[in-house]
């Protein structure tokens, strides 16, 4: 509840390295993830998300997780460690959990596409 109530990291990385944009249209649930990158680490991860308490929960929780891990750390956090820094979450909203994985690996993606070029 206290993610939910006191959501950390809100807003957008205007310069940001990697956007990840991902939704569930049954739930109505939509996330975008910002991350910013400094020498392979996740130095600023921020988030907008339109949902239920437990979709703005486990965004807020997300970008404190990855925060200071390299990518290759990032990409190991799973939607189960997400529920589990949560206190545990509702089985009707452990997508939310995944959406939030979702979201990450899609943002760590842009990044690293936009590295290649």
């Amino acid at each position: 509840m206290e993610h939910f109530r006191n959501p950390r990291n809100v807003g957008e990385i205007s310069d940001a390295d990697g956007i990840g944009n991902v939704g569930n249209p049954i739930c109505g649930d939509i996330m975008r993830l910002y991350i910013k990158v400094k020498d392979n680490v996740i130095t600023d991860a921020k988030f907008k998300t339109y949902g239920c308490g437990a979709a703005i929960a486990t965004s807020s929780m997300i970008t404190e997780l990855v925060k200071g891990k390299t990518i290759e750390e990032a990409l190991k956090v799973s939607n189960s460690a997400v529920a589990e820094a949560l206190g545990g979450l509702p089985k009707i909203k452990m997508h939310c959990s995944v959406l939030a994985e979702e979201a990450l690996k899609s943002a760590i993606d842009d990044y690293l596409k936009k590295k290649k070029k």
